[in-house]
């Protein structure tokens, strides 16, 4: 009986160390419906450990180092499950990354400090959110799917909007959590409520409006989103 019960408890102790990318990235494609891959990830350089880490694709001047598609190229995103499971059991710690537009969010996306404050101005205006992904360096705003039309047409309205915004929108593509790229850790900031089905999304034009509204108002003439 004993062995029986051992061999019972090692059996829980595997299924619980199935890697967190294994069970994010079929929660996004399967539950969520969103489209992912694995991004290219990191790799040691010079033996020097994490400090030492930069890009695993062919660059050695990565702009991104471990946060974009290579092998496969990011129009391989998919929610098939099956697909999902030997991607991630080949490579359980690859980044997880959303291909953006068509059904997937959008994104808008702003520094890391810039976000931080400009969370805080938007709540204060009561503007409800949706998820929200944060990496030491940037933070980026989850939204409905846009189409690169909409944004033109919205972008050409405004007078002025922070020049730090970055839009991800068709063709585009975001790291999700619980990565690791080479800015950091990959966290939710404002994360999914757990078990819940598809994460509600805001409409793109109207966090524009607020981001843009909460930076023209800001004391010191915008700069708090403008870096």
């Amino acid at each position: 009986m004993r062995e029986i019960l051992g061999r019972r408890r090692r059996l829980r102790l595997r299924r619980k160390a199935r890697p967190a990318q294994l069970d994010a990235a079929l929660t996004c494609a399967t539950a969520w419906q969103w489209p992912v891959l694995p991004g290219v990830g990191l790799d040691a350089v010079g033996g020097r450990g994490d400090r030492g880490r930069g890009c695993a694709c062919p660059d050695p001047e990565c702009a991104v180092p471990g946060a974009h598609p290579f092998d496969p190229g990011l129009l391989a995103a998919t929610t098939d499950e099956r697909m999902v499971r030997w991607w991630w059991n080949n490579r359980p710690t690859a980044p997880i990354v959303l291909a953006t537009g068509g059904r997937a969010p959008c994104a808008l996306s702003l520094p890391a400090v810039a976000g931080a404050r400009a969370l805080a101005e938007l709540d204060r205006m009561g503007m409800r959110l949706g998820p929200v992904v944060a990496t030491p360096t940037r933070w980026s705003l989850l939204v409905a799917p846009y189409t690169l039309e909409r944004l033109g047409e919205l972008l050409h309205a405004k007078d002025w909007v922070p020049s730090s915004l970055r839009f991800h929108g068709e063709g585009g593509y975001l790291v999700l959590p619980p990565s690791g790229v080479g800015a950091g850790q990959v966290r939710w900031e404002r994360a999914p409520l757990p078990g819940s089905a598809t994460p509600w999304l805001p409409d793109v034009e109207a966090v524009l409006d607020a981001l843009v509204e909460a930076s023209t108002s800001a004391p010191d003439g915008g700069s708090r989103l403008a870096y």
